[in-house]
């Protein structure tokens, strides 16, 4: 009773408030149009670093070069700025949870262990509050992922900006797969060794056999049979076992990530591995393995208390250098803006800034198979990008114009709000009257 009260209470306070919390994201409108950045240094991220011209044209990059003709294009006076393709976080559950702490505003985590017919599509708001206040960090495009369970859901790459899921859609999916383990979970995890044991081998027993019957599924449905008889759980993993959508295996401590390649090496699958967070130590097996690896998050604390505390800054730039091709993700909900930073810091720890630039914009995309429309700036290519007025890498560079498959997106959130109210208060005056 006390549970269906609180419920009922929330419910009423959400509807109350909602007016006011809509109101909140109606900053300034979009703006869709041709536009001419000129004189600007341009982090192409493919073809090095031009001082060039940008034409933007019909939400495309129209044009790269000098003596643009910018038709009746809007001028954009960018000398002394810097111009990057949108960042792409490949890890996140933007726009799938807005508080953590009220079960009603989340909806990344579906009841059961295996769903991976949960779509994150469907469930993506549109106008959560976390999304303007990424946008305003330069990152334009993210793979939004449910979680909980050992099949989740299906994931979908999202452009940040749109007025349903289906305008927002990038047009790449995935199934999640959170491969079980056998280690503590946490340093809150109080199980004893044998207790994590039989966990870890009721989980795999309930992966494989799901795997098997999935298998058998797509074998009859591959002949042709039982058309009529349609499965939710299995008719989601036919686009994997078809090669149609990738398998991305969340896992991290390094003996796990051991018996995920060792499960996965007779599957002939499009798999990309996540977390990884250990990689660093099994860099060889990884690589021989030949898996694409989304890292992170990057700030974060060592998996065991005996490591080095820079760890995870330099898991990347580990990975990177045994030739293993990796992009960093922050595997966040409200603080994806943080992405910038994540990069920052594994090109601080041996990535080096070119490489982390790389692993947060056409890397992500290669391994999406997005980089034919967004990943760097190249004529035909979505015209998601923004200017900065230096490296974004660091915390004091400001974003001043971010554009969304050529929609000239406000640069506004209630980050700014909030600093614009409070910059500009004058102490004491309102007490005094």
């Amino acid at each position: 009773m006390n549970s269906y009260l609180y419920k009922i209470t929330i419910g009423l306070f959400t509807c109350l408030t909602l007016p006011f919390a809509v109101q909140a994201q109606l900053f300034g409108e979009p703006v869709k149009g041709d536009f001419f950045i000129q004189s600007a240094e341009l982090y192409t991220v493919t073809n090095g670093i031009l001082e060039a011209d940008l034409l933007i044209r019909d939400g495309k990059i129209a044009a790269i070069g000098e003596d643009i003709d910018p038709g009746d294009a809007e001028v954009i006076d960018a000398a002394g700025k810097r111009v990057y393709p949108g960042f792409i976080d490949a890890g996140t559950r933007l726009g799938l949870s807005e508080i953590s702490s009220v079960s009603m505003t989340t909806d990344f985590n579906e009841q059961g262990n295996l769903t991976p017919y949960a779509q994150a599509l469907t469930a993506i708001n549109p106008n959560s509050v976390p999304i303007p206040v990424t946008r305003v960090g330069g990152v334009t495009t993210v793979l939004s992922a449910p979680s909980g369970g050992i099949f989740p859901g299906t994931a979908a790459a999202i452009h940040l900006f749109g007025y349903t899921p289906d305008q927002m859609y990038a047009g790449k999916k995935a199934v999640i797969l959170v491969f079980p383990t056998s280690v503590r979970t946490s340093r809150w995890d109080r199980r004893s060794a044998e207790k994590r044991q039989e966990d870890y081998e009721n989980r795999m027993k309930k992966l494989n056999d799901f795997w098997e019957e999935a298998e058998r599924y797509h074998e009859i449905r591959e002949k042709g049979q039982n058309e009529h008889k349609k499965l939710a759980s299995y008719e989601a993993m036919l686009p994997v076992f078809r090669g149609e959508k990738q398998l991305f295996v969340e896992v991290n401590r390094a003996a796990d990530i051991l018996k995920a390649l060792e499960w996965l090496e007779e599957k002939e699958l499009d798999v990309v591995l996540t977390g990884v967070a250990e990689g660093w130590r099994v860099t060889d097996e990884i690589a021989e393995a030949g898996y694409p690896v989304i890292a992170g998050p990057v700030l974060q604390t060592p998996s065991r208390s005996y490591d080095r505390y820079d760890r995870p800054y330099a898991n990347p730039a580990a990975m990177h250098n045994a030739g293993i091709q990796v992009a960093i993700r922050t595997n966040e909900m409200e603080n994806v803006r943080n992405l910038p930073f994540n990069a920052g810091f594994a090109a601080t720890y041996g990535l080096g800034v070119e490489r982390a630039l790389e692993a947060i914009t056409i890397v992500p995309a290669q391994i999406l198979g997005l980089d034919d429309q967004i990943g760097s700036l190249e004529v035909g290519k979505l015209a998601n990008l923004f200017i900065a007025d230096g490296d974004p890498f660091e915390p004091r560079t400001q974003i001043e114009r971010v554009f969304i498959r050529g929609w000239d997106i406000p640069i506004e959130s209630r980050h700014t709000q909030l600093y614009n109210q409070f910059i500009e208060r004058v102490p004491g005056a309102q007490l005094e009257d």
